[in-house]
């Protein structure tokens, strides 16, 4: 006895031909990849999901075969064959989808899910990213740790604040009181060390402090705005490449936190390139897409902004890696470890998130920001 379909295609007098595109438009609110294929491997339909994760438009997907996607063909072949014959009403399989090297460049391990469709000569194909539950866990883990550390920072700060005044006024009266010069230099150092602390703290409070201030924002504005700002920080050895989708519409958010945030990663990305601008071949990607069907923070969004800052750099210090949002905390001799950390609390108050995926040679910071 066959199982029910998944999704009935095309009506029974057109049992023989390959459904229209147009009855299947649902699936595009899957967050799942789906496909529609022939016994052959050509695909009839790919949803927005499917798009999303390959980095092509959809006519490019329906160009070729869907087999032709895969590291290894041949199993995902013989399991569309068993489901054709009728062998199996539903079939499963462990396989490795292959991506363009301009995306990703790496194969993504996913778990296929063959089923038959009712009165139709073509089946449907589900692939689960078999890292989607683990990567949803790890953002749920993000947001509850940014609380904590919101919470800790403010009230480690204020605790802080209050004999740091204290400490700062009694060295100027201290200062007024003693009359020899190497006492007023001690002085001194416990004034201007105050001060530096001062200043640390100011900077710990200042994403609570500072408003919301909220207008339509253009994302290739704000790139624009960062990237004017980097090259005239690091005029020579370093090359700051656009590759945006001027379709993205604008959204409602704070532009100056935004340039801050990405203007952050950016700084970031070029003081690691440091050796490659002596030579002369460090580079920065600023780059824009469309992400359809993104759940940030247990909420589900039609449409979502995913801007990557990539670089050529040697990639975050693997000892750090987990960390680098956390207060304090730098792979650089001399950082403050601040940046990150308040990139990523604007970031938080637009709905949205900060990834980060580093090997040697590549590490890209992602910005997901949901859309209208």
């Amino acid at each position: 006895m066959k199982a029910q379909p998944a999704f009935e295609g095309a009506p029974d007098a057109a049992a023989a031909r390959p459904p229209g595109a147009a009855g299947f438009t649902a699936l595009d609110h899957l967050a799942t990849m789906v496909a529609i294929v022939s016994p052959e491997g050509r695909c009839v339909f790919a949803n927005a999901a499917f798009e999303h994760v390959l980095g092509l438009s959809r006519r490019s997907v329906l160009r070729g075969s869907l087999f032709d996607w895969f590291v290894d063909p041949v199993s995902l072949r013989d399991t569309v064959a068993a489901v054709m014959r009728n062998d199996y009403a539903t079939s499963r399989l462990e396989a490795l989808l292959k991506r363009p090297a301009s995306v990703h460049g790496e194969a993504l391990p996913v778990h296929v899910i063959v089923n038959q469709m009712d009165r139709s000569s073509h089946v449907i194909i589900e692939l689960v990213e078999l890292e989607q539950h683990t990567r949803q866990d790890r953002e749920e883990r993000a947001l509850d740790q940014a609380q904590a550390n919101k919470e800790l920072i403010r009230n480690l700060a204020h605790e802080i604040k209050n004999p740091l005044g204290g400490i700062r006024g009694a060295a100027q009266l201290l200062e007024m009181e003693v009359e020899s010069r190497a006492l007023t230099e001690y002085t001194q150092v416990i004034i201007q060390e105050a001060d530096r602390l001062q200043a640390l703290v100011d900077r710990l409070l200042a994403p609570h402090r500072k408003p919301h201030v909220v207008s339509d924002v253009n994302i290739h504005e704000v790139c624009e705005r960062v990237r004017s700002l980097i090259l005239a920080e690091f005029p020579r050895g370093l090359s700051v490449l656009r590759d945006y989708d001027i379709s993205i519409p604008d959204f409602r958010g704070d532009r100056e936190q935004l340039i801050q945030a990405v203007l952050n990663m950016a700084h970031n990305a070029a003081q690691a390139l440091a050796d490659r601008m002596a030579v002369g071949d460090a580079c920065i990607t600023l780059r824009t897409r469309i992400a359809r069907q993104v759940t940030l923070g247990k909420q589900r969004y039609r449409l979502a902004l995913d801007l990557h800052i990539e670089d050529n750099g040697p990639g975050v210090p693997e000892s750090i890696r987990d960390r680098i949002f956390y207060p304090l905390v730098s792979g650089r001799d001399g950082g403050s470890g601040l940046g990150l950390t308040l990139a990523q609390t604007f970031v938080q108050q637009h709905q949205g998130m900060i990834e980060c995926d580093s090997v040697p040679g590549r590490t890209i910071f992602k910005i997901v920001i949901p859309l209208p």
